[in-house]
Parts: structure tokens; C-alpha cells; sequence
């Protein structure tokens, strides 16, 4: 790398300092040779020292930053070294892009002009355009649309769901133990004869399942022939229900 020579400049910081060395020597900022750049930075870092001025502990921390970046790059394996050479050149994209917008941004504001506050002007109330009455109609149509849309619903929506009628199967066991009681055995199918809600349904067939577990009663035969029987477990079990309803 050819020696530079120019006049010491105020810079804005270490990321400064390296955007303008890499500028100055024509360098690939997404290719950075480490070594050289040390070299150039420490020279100015110098010069800063001769002229007096002071130099911040930031830029003191980049040279640190480099010196151990140029270490690491002469070791035998230096996988980390990528790493931070892409970290810096990040930086280095990250600043240079903030530079270029600060710098549009300073041509398109000119503070060397005048600003008055906004002068107040009477407010014009009479509407100019014209419409056809259909389009008139049409947008209130939409209008009222969009407000009925964001109302709660109604009541009668929920009329399926709140005022369902629930039906607890220990009512439906109730109910199956006592069809049994006198005759002992009954179709199947008539269980489910008087049933017309889906609850009612349910319940009942969930309450013959509970009282098959519990050996209550017994499922015989299939499809239509099927058969409820009342088992001696099932009398034991009528018999405590009707002294707790009693």
C-alpha cells in the first residue's frame, strides 16, 4: 500500500477513520486486509500524538481492536478471524450507509431560509362537487353496512348454545333403572323412543354405557331385537336412589 500523506482532519470517531483510509486507497471494504489497514491507522493515530490532539479512548480501543485482529490472522488455525472481519466490516456497511443519508439529508433541508407560522385561513364549509343521488345511496349503504357488521350479535344467535337444555346422565340412569323395575327387561330401542332432543339422546345412551360397566344391566341380542335386563346389581342400585329421592 502506498504511504499517504495528507492533512490531519477532525473525524468523527474510529469507524470514521477507517471509512476514510479504506476510501483513500481504494480498498474493498467487504475484503478488508487487516495488516495493511493497522498500518495506516496506527500512522495517523501518530500524527494525532504530534500535533497534540487529543485523542479519544475509542480510538485507542480500535487499535487494540486491530492489533488483536492481525494476532489472531497469524495464527496456524484462525477460524475466528472471519468472524471478526465480518463484524467490523458490518460496521463499517452500517456507518458508511448512515453517512450517505446524512449527507442527502443535509442537501434537501437548507436551515439558512425563513419560516413563518401558517397564516389562518377561513374555513370553507359549502361542498363544490356534484353527485348522482345513486352514488349518494350507495355510500350510505356501505356505511350502514360496515356499522352492522361491528354491532355485537343478537341475542337469538345464541339461542342454540345458551338456552340448550342440559340433561345429566345420572338423571338418565334414573330413568332406565326405573323402566326396569317391574318388568325386568325391555327393547332396547324403546329407551330412546320419547327422546327427541340430542341431549335427551346422549345422556341416554351415555347412562346405558355407565350401567353395562357397573354390571347394573345387560345388553342381549343385536340391532332391532336388542334387549335391556335389569341384573341384581341394578335392583341394589334402584333401590338406594329411590331412598335418596325419598
Amino acid at each position: 500500500m502506498e504511504k499517504l500523506s495528507y492533512k490531519l482532519e477532525t473525524f468523527e470517531g474510529p469507524l470514521d477513520l477507517l471509512l476514510y483510509l479504506i476510501t483513500k486507497n481504494k480498498l474493498d471494504i467487504c475484503d478488508i486486509q487487516i495488516s495493511e489497514l493497522l498500518d495506516q491507522y496506527m500512522e495517523q493515530i501518530n500524527a494525532m500524538q504530534e500535533a497534540d490532539m487529543d485523542i479519544a479512548s475509542e480510538f485507542l480501543e480500535m487499535a487494540a481492536r486491530l492489533v488483536y485482529m492481525k494476532t489472531v490472522s497469524l495464527l496456524p488455525k484462525h477460524e475466528e478471524m472471519e468472524a471478526l472481519r465480518q463484524e467490523l466490516t458490518g460496521q463499517l456497511l452500517e456507518y458508511q450507509e448512515c453517512k450517505q443519508v446524512a449527507a442527502q439529508l443535509t442537501e434537501r433541508f437548507n436551515y439558512n431560509i425563513y419560516v413563518r407560522e401558517p397564516a389562518e385561513v377561513e374555513l370553507d364549509k359549502s361542498y363544490k362537487r356534484h353527485h348522482d343521488p345513486r352514488e349518494i345511496l350507495a355510500a350510505y349503504l356501505s356505511a350502514a353496512g360496515r356499522g352492522k357488521r361491528v354491532l355485537p350479535p343478537s341475542p337469538q344467535s345464541f339461542s342454540g348454545i345458551v338456552t340448550h337444555r342440559i340433561v345429566s346422565v345420572t338423571s338418565q340412569i334414573v330413568y332406565v333403572l326405573r323402566r326396569l323395575w317391574k318388568v325386568k327387561s325391555i327393547a332396547y330401542e324403546s329407551l330412546f323412543v320419547e327422546k327427541r332432543e340430542k341431549s335427551d339422546l346422549v345422556a341416554t345412551f351415555l347412562a346405558v354405557l355407565e350401567l353395562v360397566k357397573g354390571k347394573r344391566v345387560r345388553i342381549e341380542g343385536e340391532g332391532e331385537a336388542a334387549t335391556v335386563n335389569l341384573m341384581d346389581g341394578g335392583e341394589r342400585h334402584w333401590k338406594s336412589k329411590r331412598s335418596e329421592e325419598q
